[in-house]
Parts: structure tokens; C-alpha cells; sequence
């Protein structure tokens, strides 16, 4: 072999394996950077969020309490019991039926009169509570079903003598039953308190 020809050979060599390092880099960068590269590939959008919400409030141990979320009023001005009156958990007694409502209205304003008959006043930034719109709730995620959740959590303001609690509540789709033998238990709703303030 010439000493010209032996060049051309080495120069297409050196091109072959040029391209061949390039097509190996790119499909190393490709799956680094594959959202199935460093995520299960389950079909579950995770972290869950919400861009729309339930409401509910509850009132306890106060004389008297209203509520004002996006112009609905809750509570009454009659005295409302306490919760070891009803006989039953408060994860029991406390629901958000009101809605869908998008993210975020104006803060809630709260005015009622502790058990003492002392009066008060709040303003509640649910929107600030909850400003990253993720759903609170206790599944894993490979226990969560791709349909995982509706989307629309209820938030639910508690009012007990002279504090406001926050709570959500969102139902969770699971892959196997949390009640052992119960085929109709695929699901969580938990309540989970995200806010508390006494004044």
C-alpha cells in the first residue's frame, strides 16, 4: 500500500470512528435524559396537583362563627357544640361539598366568638397555603393507580374556640385494597391538616 493510499485509509477510519463516538454520545445523552430514565414509566403524573377544589367549614366550641369563601357564607351565629359532643372522630364530621371551585379565590374572612364569648376576626389565604397546588396525601406512588386522582381535593376550614385549622382531603386511587379482602377499598382520604393558628 502507497504511502498516499495509506493516508486516505487512515483518514476514512478516522472519520468511521468519529461518527460512531458521536452516535454514541447522543444516545447516551438521550436516555440520560429520558423522562423513563430516572422516573417509573407507570403513567402517574407525580406530584399530584389541583387546579380546582371543594370547600367546606365547620365550626366548634365558638358562640357564634361565619365563614365568607368566594361570596358563599358558612356557619351560623347559634353556638356550635364541641367535637367530643357528636360522638364520632373529627375526620368523621368534616367535609367539603362546595365546589369545584378554581384555584384561588380571595382569603376566606372569618369572624366568631370564642368560647369565652371573646370576638374575633381572621382573614385565611387559602391560595397562600396552598400555593404550589399540590394534593396533600399519604399514598406512595408506585401504590397509586395512573388515574390516581380526580384533581379537585376538598380543603376544609376548621374553626375550635380560638383556632383555625386547614385540612385536605383527596381521595387516592391505590392498586391493591387498604382493607384486606375488600375489593371496593382501591382508595385513601385521608385528612391532613396543613394550617393551624390560634389567636
Amino acid at each position: 500500500m502507497t504511502a498516499s493510499r495509506r493516508s486516505r485509509y487512515g483518514s476514512a477510519l478516522m472519520a468511521v470512528s468519529l461518527a460512531l463516538t458521536g452516535c454514541s454520545a447522543a444516545m447516551s445523552s438521550t436516555a440520560a435524559t429520558s423522562p423513563t430514565a430516572h422516573e417509573p414509566d407507570d403513567g402517574v403524573e407525580w406530584p399530584l396537583k389541583f387546579k380546582a377544589h371543594y370547600f367546606g367549614a365547620h365550626c366548634f366550641n365558638t358562640q357564634s362563627c361565619r365563614i365568607l369563601y368566594r361570596g358563599f357564607p358558612h356557619g351560623s351565629d347559634e353556638p356550635s357544640p364541641s367535637v367530643e359532643s357528636y360522638g364520632r372522630p373529627l375526620e368523621k364530621l368534616l367535609s367539603a361539598g362546595r365546589g369545584p371551585i378554581p384555584n384561588f379565590p380571595p382569603p376566606a374572612k372569618v369572624s366568631w366568638r370564642a368560647k369565652d364569648g371573646t370576638p374575633l376576626e381572621a382573614e385565611v389565604d387559602i391560595g397562600e397555603i396552598f400555593r404550589d397546588e399540590l394534593i396533600r396525601h399519604n399514598v406512595a406512588r408506585e401504590d397509586a393507580t395512573p388515574n390516581a386522582t380526580s384533581g379537585a381535593p376538598g380543603i376544609i376550614l376548621e374553626v375550635n374556640d380560638r383556632t383555625i385549622n386547614v385540612y385536605m382531603r383527596a381521595t387516592i386511587w391505590t392498586k391493591a385494597p387498604q382493607i384486606p379482602g375488600n375489593p371496593y377499598s382501591h382508595g385513601r382520604s385521608d385528612l391532613i391538616k396543613v394550617f393551624s393558628r390560634t389567636y
